[in-house]
């Protein structure tokens, strides 16, 4: 039988491998949301789409479930990016001149440079709105949890089957989980102790009775706005990344450049002109190719970025905004002791 969740222990950290299996039984742990517990859940993740979930969903497992099949989503979306890299690359030798090789390569390259920084600006980009929301108000949309489920015994001796599952907080706006933001009384942290810091940097002030009930609300909205925001922005900011990759510094930089990191001092040259070819690349997509007239293509670079940045800042500030707080009212604000009052 599982036991109901009632106190979490919101203070255990996560820095490397898996969360203490038995903590995790008991109840869902909070992870800390940094770099390293970030890129450690994602792999995870990854390996699990790549391995573990396709073998269970072919052969039929009574424990295949939703999450599993979310999961391996990422698959389609890397063998698309490949593909769509492939496509303009696998074909450029058969080209009969050395010219139209050269110019396929040349194009080839960067549109396979185009798809890797649509996904790592895409990706990178959503921070510029989640993190000066968490800075500014204590909520952060993207913090993530581990949680136990068990399965159901696949064979006759199967017993105590478990895998972990990785979810955030606000996943589910419907459905939030708030229990992991409780903590536990019994190790000395307060039940509110998160909520206490949510309302103090919200403006709904401190010591508050339920500080939890005044900020769910709260909370719910700042996750709905950051999550638009979140969403418009990161597009944005991907074109961008593609219109860096176009650019006509790369052509300096690929005939040169090698993948192969087991030859040190060539790889590190890779990096070194890689970070060069990328400013001025950076640059260029700023100022306009140099000879063009046109205003529209001119100024491109200038209005693409502008408006990824102005609709970023736009996402956090409508984000931060306290447009409904919660009601002070109270039976003392309503009712005047001094009159008096008949019920009928």
């Amino acid at each position: 039988m599982i036991s109901p969740v009632n106190n979490i222990n919101t203070n255990v950290k996560f820095t490397s491998g898996l969360a203490n299996e038995e903590e995790l039984k008991k109840h869902p742990v909070a992870i800390e949301n940094t770099l390293p517990n970030r890129m450690f859940i994602e792999w995870e993740k990854l390996t699990n789409a790549m391995i573990v979930y396709p073998a269970r969903g072919l052969e039929g497992s009574k424990n295949s479930n939703f999450y599993e099949f979310l999961t391996m989503g990422t698959i389609p979306y890397l063998v698309g990016s490949a593909t769509l890299m492939a496509v303009f690359n696998s074909a450029n030798k058969l080209f009969a001149a050395n010219r139209d090789i050269k110019n396929a390569n040349r194009f080839g390259n960067k549109m396979a440079l185009g798809v890797l920084f649509y996904g790592l600006f895409k990706n990178a980009s959503k921070n510029l709105v989640t993190k000066p929301v968490k800075w500014i108000t204590g909520v952060d949309t993207e913090e993530p949890y581990a949680e136990c489920k068990y399965k159901l015994p696949e064979f006759k001796d199967d017993s105590d089957l478990t895998s972990i599952e990785y979810h955030k907080v606000l996943e589910s706006l419907e459905f939030p989980r708030w229990d992991v933001w409780y903590g536990d009384e019994s190790k000395g942290i307060p039940r509110n102790y998160k909520f206490d810091k949510i309302a103090k940097k919200l403006g709904l002030g401190s010591n508050l009775n339920d500080s939890d009930q005044d900020v769910k609300p709260r909370v719910k909205e700042i996750a709905v706005k950051t999550g638009l925001a979140k969403s418009i922005a990161s597009y944005l900011w991907a074109a961008v990344g593609i219109g860096i990759a176009v650019q006509k510094p790369w052509d300096n930089f690929f005939p040169t450049a090698t993948a192969k990191f087991w030859n040190i001092k060539k790889f590190g040259q890779t990096l070194k002109d890689f970070g060069i070819a990328f400013k001025d690349s950076a640059v260029e997509f700023w100022k306009g190719a140099e000879g063009e007239k046109h205003f529209i293509p001119k100024h491109s670079g200038k209005i693409l970025s502008g408006l990824a940045l102005l609709t970023t800042v736009a996402g956090v500030l409508n984000a931060i905004s306290r447009p409904h707080l919660p009601s002070r009212v109270t039976p003392d604000n309503v009712i005047d002791k001094k009159e008096k009052y008949v019920v009928n």
